[in-house]
């Protein structure tokens, strides 16, 4: 095993390393690190320390160095709770879709034979132009792919079949296809296939659980809608089919189309679903969102909507990125006040039940699939409500220029943007309105409504996890929380809560100071909606999705921008992410609460895209 394999296991299994003044740290959760790995560790010392270095002199060679305000890079990492020594896992945030663009390889699957739908044809053709003028790399189908043998076998009934496939090579980001269409022997071979990874995975495997890649193989014979890829992680498939008429129906309540859309994404294997018609392109993903676009738009469809999709796509984060501890839910007046929030909120049908995936999803090959993907969630729900804690500080919250020139720099950072004081608290240099101010990064705690829970009847024993941000992720879970047994799991929009939470201490901290009640649902305000001090921002975003550093990204800037633009007085702030949803932010639950029932009664907040085309066209904010 080579250096950064090592590394690599032991950062997959939640141990940090990182290189402190030529010392090896190391912090590791109780009982990963053995007496075998220790004496690995020891032996491959020097060369560990030589890869984390390197490691964090790329990082550093990003930066913005030049007297600019915080780069992107730092605004990542600490967002993303990658301050405190290891640079592994961190990827430098981009926010500019054509730089995305040019990080991206693609390829298109061949057509099927006698296919016929000239409307996804022209629009496939199109598309392939559209991606290289944005400079794409579009791999052609033979050199994305490869040839790829296997056996199955099933041993109780002495089933044997050679397989012979071309698998997409790791490093191809996306692959373009339509939806085939299986005949009565191609449903019966599926029939055949489901039938069997059923006997296999309870009688040989025990239920026991396999990786997506091993799920494809074991169906993929039969299937023709499956293109096995070698790094299915980052390989994401788009497939090219007739819109659902009732997914793109503004009739019908959102809440109906979202069975509709999983089932969708799940019936043709993919990440990513764009419906076609002469007239109309839709794009579907996990967000589920209902966005449309005219075909004559094709550029800002590839630009602002499929291209952040494909570089940034959605995944939640590993249990093994936080420090994990615990906290009394029932003392914190924090999660009290969200368990009502939530309640309160319940009449505006902005926040969905949601579903158990087994609910919605019969074929048993096909629900293993996606608890994979969502990393053994068992719920889906859509939208979150979070309630941000008063930033917590160590000394002076704000300090001179001279007493900055006096602090020690921080391996990783850019000395203009970061340093540190004796005690280790990290300051920031940053630009308010015209002055350079020099403010201490706080320790910022929010808690928030668990993935896959019912926002809006949350129980305070259960449901309610707190997060924290202090160099690094933290979960408290409530007490008694056995994570064996109990489905809890962190949000997939940590990183848009703690950004907001973050921003809001740094530059609008009257929003913050006695506690911040946070809602997300996918939907959003009409313009009319607005009242004074109340502000919107991010109509014109990439829309990157959530569970990514982009995401977060643009939320701490967004509440950057309406602070400068505010004077810091905001009575309420919407944080607009395209083909997602909205976010929202106020100083007061009363407030936030009595706003969107408002919006709600007046017809002037509905859930789905509706409102979104008008917030681009006529939003002065952005």
């Amino acid at each position: 095993m080579n250096v950064s394999e090592i590394v690599e296991n032991l950062t997959q299994q939640g141990v940090q390393l990182w290189a402190d003044n030529g010392k090896l740290k190391i912090n590791s959760p109780k009982g990963i690190l053995t007496p075998e790995l220790r004496t690995e560790i020891a032996q491959h010392k020097p060369e560990i320390l030589a890869f984390l270095n390197e490691a964090s002199r790329t990082i550093t060679d990003n930066f913005a160095t030049h007297g600019e305000d915080l780069s992107l890079q730092t605004i990542g990492r600490l967002i993303g709770g990658f301050c405190n020594g290891s640079n592994l896992g961190f990827k430098a945030p981009i926010i500019d879709s054509k730089a995305m663009a040019k990080k991206l390889v693609i390829t298109f699957r061949p057509l099927p034979k006698a296919y016929t739908n000239d409307a996804i044809i022209k629009f496939r053709e199109n598309l392939e132009l559209k991606l290289q003028s944005y400079g794409v790399r579009i791999e052609p189908w033979e050199q994305a792919t490869k040839e790829f043998s296997y056996e199955l076998k099933v041993p109780l009934i002495n089933w044997n079949k050679s397989i012979n496939t071309r698998v997409i090579k790791a490093g191809i980001s996306a692959v373009i296809d339509v939806e085939r269409h299986p005949n009565l022997i191609g449903k019966l071979k599926i029939f055949t296939a489901e039938k069997l990874y059923q006997g296999y995975s309870h009688f040989v495997l025990k239920n026991q659980k396999m990786s997506v890649s091993k799920i494809a193989q074991f169906i993929s014979w039969a299937e023709e809608n499956i293109r096995p890829a070698e790094d299915p992680t980052n390989t994401q498939v788009i497939v090219l089919t007739e819109p659902d008429e009732k997914f793109s129906d503004p009739k019908i309540p959102y809440e109906q189309k979202i069975p509709i859309g999983i089932s969708t994404l799940v019936r043709t294997f993919s990440e990513i679903v764009i419906g076609v018609t002469h007239s109309q392109i839709s794009i579907l993903n996990m967000n589920l969102s209902d966005s449309k676009f005219p075909t004559d738009n094709i550029d800002e469809f590839v630009l602002k909507s499929l291209v952040p999709k494909i570089y940034v796509p959605i995944m939640p984060l590993s249990m093994s990125r936080f420090e994990v501890g615990e906290y009394n839910s029932n003392q914190s007046e924090y999660a009290a006040k969200l368990v009502k929030l939530g309640k309160e909120l319940a009449s505006t049908g902005l926040l969905p039940a949601g579903f158990k995936i087994d609910n919605v999803i019969k074929r048993k090959s096909h629900r293993d699939i996606v608890d994979w993907m969502a990393k053994g969630r068992t719920g889906v729900s859509y939208g979150f409500v979070a309630y941000g804690e008063p930033p917590q500080y160590i000394g002076a919250a704000e300090i001179s220029a001279k007493e900055w020139e006096s602090l020690s720099y921080v391996d990783g950072f850019s000395s203009n943007e970061l340093r540190q004081n004796e005690i280790g608290r990290k300051y920031i240099r940053t630009q308010i309105g015209q002055e350079w101010k020099f403010k201490q990064i706080p320790d910022v705690w929010l808690v928030c409504s668990r993935s896959g829970s019912n926002k809006t009847n949350l129980n305070l024993e259960t449901d309610v996890l707190r997060i924290g941000l202090k160099g690094n992720l933290l979960l408290q879970l409530p007490q008694g929380t056995d994570l064996a047994v109990a489905d809890i799991k962190p949000s997939y929009d940590i990183y848009v809560m703690l950004a907001m939470t973050l921003a809001a201490a740094l530059y609008a901290p009257t929003l913050l100071e006695n506690g911040a009640p946070m809602v997300h649902f996918h939907g959003y305000p009409s313009k009319e909606w607005f009242r004074e001090n109340e502000y919107c921002t991010g109509v014109q975003n990439p829309s990157v999705p959530c569970g990514t550093y982009e995401a977060g990204v643009f939320n701490f800037l967004g509440i950057r921008t309406l602070a400068e633009q505010s004077n810091s007085n905001i009575a309420l702030a919407s944080l607009i992410e395209p083909d997602h949803g909205a976010n929202f932010i106020a100083p007061d639950l009363t407030y936030i609460v009595d706003r969107l029932k408002a919006g709600i009664e007046q017809g002037q907040i509905e859930l789905g895209g509706k409102y979104l085309v008008s917030l681009k066209e006529n939003l002065a904010v952005n």
